[in-house]
């Protein structure tokens, strides 16, 4: 019996007083300490912030990733980057399909995510801008808007004016062009001296496309592409105004006014044939200023650049100029609970004024949202930019942004074929013309009853 005590007296005793501890705890208002666990979340984030001219942007968000991940240790961003062709045209694609997508991704609004909203792909974010109060605080979200919801956030700005070398025009006594005739003066007479009129890099295949809307825009105005882009059966690509623009082109290609072999060169090629004094004009969104100043550009090369609109047609014709707010951020909807609080913090840290004006000064493109800034400390170059942008009454969405993407995967092909003088103006204007019809035609039958 006193073995048995000695036993398990002990135990009972210890017993008696682990309940007496855990009494006074509770009667004190206090639980016992346990370890703190806090859930690990891993978000993946792609974007294309890859090439050369993007460097200063990529290095502004990666320091928000950065302290981010310090105020929010449970929480690890996988940061990857991917060529924006890859990523937009295969990659997002094929996971929108499998429901596979990244957390949060880059890309572009209006056509081309209009297919992952009616897929349900990605995340309505309309409840995250309404509780953070940011509706207001940004320049334009139409492109992300649908049915009134929105899908996605600009993180940039951007415009496509015309940039010319300012002194080698005045050693060929030659003025801005303002019309499509002034233009085609200066091609002629730049090429009769073997200067490249256009420094043009068409690697990715759409910075042709940026000389293919101004036309189509000038010929036949900013209504008809609209209503291409509704799929009215009344309206189609192969008509007067863009017959007109695209033999236009077809005599530029001719006059072999592009850097050749342009659907062969990258855009920094192109631009630094711009730089380098071999080529007097070039035509690209303001993201490739940053080059303009970049060491490989002759020093003071940016107080030589000049910035006007595309002409117009005649001297009374639009000088509208194409941008809008197109980049941005988007969210998978599969996002569970955890995944979705934390996306949301990092999307809060990415739309403040702060990273915004980061934006301005340090990667010189346009701000998505409503800042203040001092343009003459971004340099001359962005400075004219915003100035052309003030003062142009009018602008209107680059085509391939709003175009389906698949007429303007055609769109594309078409320009790149027409550079390699494999096609004619009215057989791409078929191509087209074509993809449209099917689109429509698989759209309309695949909408219920």
């Amino acid at each position: 019996m006193k073995k048995w005590f000695l036993n398990w007296g002990w135990i009972a005793v210890y017993a008696v007083v682990l309940a007496i501890w855990v009494l006074v705890i509770a009667a004190d208002g206090h639980e016992p300490i346990e370890e703190s666990q806090t859930e690990k979340i891993t978000l993946t984030f792609r974007h294309f912030w890859i090439k050369e001219h993007d460097s200063q942007m990529l290095d502004i968000v990666e320091n928000v990733v950065a302290e981010f991940q310090q105020t929010h240790p449970n929480v690890k961003v996988n940061f990857e980057g991917m060529d924006q062709t890859v990523h937009r045209e295969q990659k997002l694609k094929s996971e929108m399909v499998t429901g596979t997508p990244p957390d949060m991704f880059v890309l572009f609004g209006g056509a081309e995510i209009e297919p992952y909203v009616r897929s349900n792909r990605l995340m309505d974010l309309t409840e995250f801008v309404e509780k953070n109060s940011l509706k207001e605080e940004f320049q334009d979200l139409h492109l992300w808007t649908f049915d009134d919801h929105i899908y996605g956030l600009p993180i940039e700005g951007n415009a496509e004016p015309l940039y010319y070398n300012k002194e080698m025009f005045r050693q060929f006594g030659l003025n801005p062009p303002g019309t499509l005739d002034d233009l085609d003066r200066i091609v002629r007479v730049l090429g009769a001296s073997r200067i490249t009129p256009f420094a043009l890099g068409n690697e990715e295949r759409w910075p042709a496309a940026i000389f293919a809307h101004y036309l189509m825009d000038r010929y036949a105005g900013p209504e008809l592409i609209n209503e291409l882009v509704q799929g009215e059966g009344k309206y189609s690509f192969h008509n007067p105004g863009y017959l007109q623009a695209f033999k236009h082109l077809d005599s530029w290609i001719n006059d072999i006014a592009f850097s050749a072999p342009a659907n062969d060169l990258s855009t920094e090629e192109a631009i630094e044939l711009f730089t380098s004094g071999k080529a007097g004009m070039y035509l690209n969104g303001n993201w490739d200023i940053n080059l303009f100043h970049s060491g490989k550009a002759p020093e003071g090369f940016q107080n030589q650049v000049g910035v006007i609109p595309f002409p117009s047609r005649t001297k009374e014709g639009s000088k509208s100029i194409a941008g809008g707010y197109t980049i941005g951020i988007g969210l998978s909807s599969n996002l569970d609970e955890a995944k979705w609080e934390a996306a949301q913090q990092l999307l809060k840290a990415f739309y403040t004024e702060d990273v915004q004006r980061r934006i301005v000064y340090e990667a010189l493109r346009i701000p998505s949202m409503k800042i203040t800034y001092d343009s003459e400390k971004t340099g001359p170059v962005f400075a004219q930019v915003i100035e052309l942008m003030e003062q142009s009454p009018q602008s209107f969405v680059p085509y391939d942004n709003v175009l389906s993407p698949e007429v303007n995967k055609t769109f594309l092909k078409v320009l790149k074929e027409m550079l390699g003088s494999r096609i004619s103006p009215g057989e791409a204007l078929e191509q087209i013309q074509l993809t449209s019809e099917q689109y429509w035609q698989l759209r309309r039958s695949s909408l219920p009853n």
